[in-house]
């Protein structure tokens, strides 16, 4: 017999928002709701007061319905993290497409892909998203998603500062899942699991979240990518191993940097 996932409930967005809320009462952050789409409350949960004294991180999941493993590794990174948590200046969207993940479908219920929007001003959601965002740094920006077409992890990086953190994530990772060795992948030049490459406005004439990070918000910004015919346990793993990862790293550059350091 297949053994039993440990996330049986992964499209049950109200069992996702009370296991949120518990862990928002653990770690004494902020959880609000910040717009309803389709039916759906949307919640984003922050640091209780805003801070220079530690790394600013932005993490969010389920912008695709049907990519559960990041909805569900991020709540399990968090939950394995609560003393984390308490020691960054946090801003984190559980689940940006909750009718999505309901139905488990990528697209929202007006058929839209939400991560070919974020140059729009006419999708509501993503608008209330860019108002809570205005004006906000973050040291690392980090979008959770998988992929249908994956042969393992990957990873996106957009260049920006030196010593460069994908391969360390995707290192971290392969005791759940191997890296994607693709030489292209999504039609992108990849090397062992990652996709790196300089990114113009003009790129792509749909933005994704990604692109929003990187030209307004953040001065790291990831993709993460597990392959979503794996294992969902092993998914999940995955994905919690490269937002350790990445946090540790981000945690370190932040402690160099502030005390005159390099990176």
């Amino acid at each position: 017999m297949p053994r039993s996932l440990r996330h049986d409930r992964a499209h049950d967005y109200p069992h996702l928002i009370r296991r949120w809320r518990a862990l928002a009462r653990r770690a004494g952050l902020k959880m609000a709701k910040y717009v309803n789409a389709a039916g759906y409350d949307l919640y984003f949960l922050e640091s209780p007061k805003a801070t220079q004294a530690a790394p600013a991180v932005y993490l969010s999941a389920g912008i695709h319905g049907d990519e559960v493993a990041a909805t569900e590794g991020l709540l399990l990174w968090a939950e394995k993290n609560v003393s984390v948590l308490r020691a960054l200046h946090v801003l984190i969207f559980p689940c940006l497409n909750p009718w999505g993940l309901a139905g488990n479908s990528r697209m929202d219920a007006e058929g839209r892909d939400l991560n070919r929007g974020y140059n729009r001003t006419d999708v509501p959601q993503i608008a209330a998203q860019m108002k809570l965002m205005a004006g906000r740094r973050f040291d690392l920006g980090l979008t959770l998603h998988e992929d249908y077409d994956a042969q393992g992890l990957y990873i996106y990086e957009v260049p920006s500062r030196p010593r460069y953190w994908a391969e360390a994530m995707v290192k971290a990772a392969a005791k759940n899942i191997p890296a994607d060795l693709r030489r292209k992948i999504e039609g992108r030049s990849a090397r062992g699991g990652v996709v790196r490459r300089a990114i113009k406005p003009d790129l792509m004439p749909d933005w994704p979240e990604a692109f929003v990070l990187h030209f307004h918000h953040a001065a790291r910004t990831f993709t993460v990518e597990t392959p979503s015919e794996f294992s969902l346990d092993d998914r999940v793993a995955a994905q919690v191993a490269m937002i350790t990862m990445a946090v540790a790293l981000c945690r370190k550059e932040f402690s160099l940097l502030k005390a005159g350091g390099q990176a």
